[in-house]
């Protein structure tokens, strides 16, 4: 697919920002065989078209920096994407966490930024602190919820501004809160995992970076939206 409308950056950043953004989806390592299928799609038509699974190439912290730069607009905009995409699905990992402070540190970021993060790591629910599994967001309504505004202002300061990375969030954030469920071991019940919107204290900036990608995709780029509603 392609547009008419001038990117803000250059083929190579972008091709460097959404190598980066499926190396954090690929992060944890965390994903079923639909999730899967759907980063693959998403890699090959916007970046390698018949790219595999297994020939699919990470970009090291050090390579974006080099094409990004360092304490740059774009590098700090890549870095606003690729917090939404880790934390997409209610859950940030360990692993996602540590190479999210890489890129921070590579890329001239500040060292404290996910630091409100983290600390959702450092709450886990019951069943996860005793499984070492990654642990869901603190819900909304507790601690540390307040501490996250600053976090929720500095995601909100992003502006889409290239087609191709308009469909990749497009693609990447759901666009309706997924049901709650139960797993089940057995046939017992073991955990219930509430909806999406219900656990993830970032899913209001979600939703709105979303939105903000379709709207440039329609209003900008005059792109046909409906595949992504």
């Amino acid at each position: 697919m392609t547009s008419s409308v001038q990117s803000a950056y250059s083929s190579e950043q972008i091709s460097a920002w959404l190598r980066g953004l499926l190396t954090i989806a690929w992060a944890d390592g965390n994903f079923d065989e639909q999730e899967k299928q759907l980063i693959t799609a998403i890699a090959q038509e916007e970046l390698v078209p018949g790219m595999s699974v297994e020939s699919f190439e990470t970009i090291t912290p050090e390579e974006l920096a080099t094409i990004l730069g360092k304490n740059t607009p774009v590098a700090e905009n890549f870095l606003r994407t690729a917090v939404m995409v880790a934390i997409a699905d209610g859950i940030y990992s360990p692993s996602e966490d540590e190479l999210l402070q890489k890129l921070c540190e590579a890329l001239g970021e500040p060292k404290n930024l996910l630091e409100s993060l983290r600390q959702t790591l450092e709450n886990p629910q019951p069943a996860e602190a005793a499984s070492g599994a990654a642990s869901p967001l603190t819900p909304p309504g507790k601690p540390p919820i307040e501490a996250l505004n600053p976090l929720r202002d500095w995601l909100d300061g992003l502006d889409v501004q290239d087609p191709k990375l308009a469909r990749f969030l497009c693609k990447m954030i759901p666009n309706q809160c997924p049901f709650e469920r139960d797993v089940k071991l057995f046939g017992r019940k073991v955990i219930h995992i509430p909806p999406l919107c219900k656990i993830n204290p970032l899913y209001e900036q979600l939703v709105s970076l979303r939105f903000r990608a379709l709207s440039y995709l329609a209003d900008d780029c005059e792109e046909d939206i409906s595949e992504y509603i």
